[in-house]
Parts: structure tokens; sequence; C-alpha cells
């Protein structure tokens, strides 16, 4: 009897880590990590504003691109309290319900980004191939449906997510190899058989970003058939300078996820370092560059951008 509830024991607080090799030199990672949560805070409340105000933004590309924000605003704020509380004030450790909240969310956010450029991917098919019937076809009930499906397809994958973890006994090793909780993670310090766990976090995947990636592959092959089928050579660059920052969007959130999984799967040799670096730039890297990619091409938000860097100086002068 008492090996039986032993196995069922579970620990109060799971310990997060920071840099491996680097724990002396954490406070000084402090800066440079701040400085790029303000960048993709600043950046994407930026893209947010910009497209609630200025009516001429009022199309699906910059609603898709609005929810794109909002998804990495979420992404920010979910690994930003553990993130922030190692390097800036030693705080490593997080109690287990609260551990699986935030893995929960992450997760949530992330299949939410992954749908979201789907639709973005969507968007520039229908306005390569059909410009004329582009706002018949993406009226703003689409939109906004596109945005229930994308929203309620990633609550749902994700929800019993933590419901499996929890049933699981943890009574060996507290330290989890992030500075914040992954699935993945959190299922490795399991003392019991995960193949279920596994299994389904397989199947979410496969489920979210497996077919999304196929599906932007697919609407890519069929831009690049139709850009190919425009006589001039002048409107082919046209239409696929069209397409430069919503590749630039997806190579951004796929190359450091992908990284990650193969990492996960076939990494265990690597060094710690690498599995940790790879983790944050999974996270990180895309509410960071989103924001530089979307203002670089859009004069609308860089505008926005110098009309608020003026009114602080004036402030300031003031």
């Amino acid at each position: 009897m008492a090996d039986h509830n032993h196995s069922h024991f579970q620990h109060l607080y799971l310990v997060l880590a920071g840099i491996p090799g680097l724990e002396q030199k954490h406070h000084w990672m402090a800066f440079p990590l701040g400085a790029l949560y303000v960048i993709a805070l600043f950046g994407n409340g930026v893209i947010i504003s910009t497209i609630k105000s200025d009516l001429s933004l009022h199309v699906p590309m910059y609603y898709f691109l609005c929810m794109l924000a909002l998804a990495d605003v979420g992404l920010a704020l979910c690994t930003m309290p553990s993130m922030l509380g190692i390097f800036w004030f030693n705080y490593k450790s997080i109690d287990f319900d609260a551990c699986l909240i935030q893995m929960y969310f992450i997760h949530t956010f992330s299949a939410i980004e992954s749908g979201v450029l789907v639709a973005m991917a969507f968007d520039r098919v229908v306005a390569i191939w059909k410009p004329l019937r582009y706002s018949a076809i993406l009226t703003n009930g689409v939109v906004c449906r596109t945005g229930a499906v994308i929203l309620t397809r990633a609550v749902c994958v994700v929800f019993p997510v933590p419901f499996l973890i929890k049933r699981l006994p943890f009574y060996g090793s507290t330290l989890l190899s992030h500075s914040f909780c992954l699935h993945q993670d959190v299922m490795r310090l399991a003392c019991a058989s995960t193949h279920v766990n596994s299994l389904y976090g397989l199947i979410a995947v496969i489920f979210t970003k497996g077919l999304d990636s196929l599906s932007i592959l697919l609407s890519y092959v069929f831009i690049l058939r139709t850009v190919m089928a425009i006589a001039s050579g002048e409107g082919r660059l046209k239409a696929l300078n069209t397409c430069v920052s919503h590749t630039c969007a997806v190579l951004i959130f796929y190359v450091p996820l992908i990284g990650v999984s193969v990492i996960h799967r076939f990494g265990r040799h690597l060094s710690p370092l690498t599995h940790v670096l790879m983790a944050n730039a999974y996270l990180l890297v895309p509410p960071v560059l989103n924001p530089i990619v979307y203002t670089v091409k859009t004069k609308e938000i860089r505008r926005k951008i110098i009309q608020i860097f003026v009114q602080t100086k004036i402030t300031e002068g003031g």
C-alpha cells in the first residue's frame, strides 16, 4: 500500500533551467533578454494598434496579420514570467500546476500561429489567383469564421495534454531542460510509461503543424504555377513580392520548430546548451522577428512607428 501511494506522489514544484555553463552570467543576459521581450511586445502592439486605427488596413490580409501579432504577444507573455524570473532574480522553481498551465498556453498559441500562417497563405493564393474577386471571396464573415476555427482547433487539440501529464507519477528528478514548460520536457520526468502521451503528442503535432506545413507548401506550389502563367516579368515579380513577408514569417516559425523537434527526437547526445538555445529560439524568434519583417515591408506600420517616435521626442523635449 505504501508503494502504491508513493507511486502516485507528485512534486509540488519543478525546477526550471537557465543556460547550462553560464549560470554565473545570467544577470548579464537579463538585459538583452528583456530587450527582446520589449521589442516583441512593442512591435506586435504597434502592428495591432495600426491595423485597428487605420481604416485602409481593414482588409483580410491585415486582419490575419493582426491575428499573427496577437498569437506572438501570447507566446511572449507565456514565457516571459519564468524566463525573466530566472535571469533577473535567479528564481527557478515553478509550481507543478502552474507549469501545466504555462505548457498549455505555449502549445495553444503555437498552434494558433501555425493556423494563422495557413490562413495567410490562402489569402495570398486568392490575391494572386483571383485578384478581382478577392473581396468577394474573403469577406469579413469568412475571416471571422476562419479565426474562430483556428482558435477552436488549437484550444481543443491541446486541451487533453495537461490532463494526460497530470495522471503520471513524478517522484524522481524535478529538473527541466528549459526556462519554461514544454510537453516533451515535462513528460520526460515521469516515472511511468508515457506511450499514451507520446502518441497523443504526435497526433496533435500532425493534426496541427503537420497539416499546416503541408497546406502552406501546396499553397506556394499553386502560387508559383499561377505566377509562372503571368506573361510579363514585371507582373511576376510584383506578384511574388506580395508573398515575401509571409514566406519570411513561415521560415521564422517553422525552422526553429523543426530544429526543436529533431533535437528532442534524435539529439539526446547533444549538449544541454544546444537544447536550451533551440527551445529559446523556437519561442522567442517569431515574436521578435515577425514585427520587424512586416514593419520593413509595410509602409503604414513604418509610418506609425515614426509617429510614435516623434511624439516621444516632442514629449521629452516639452
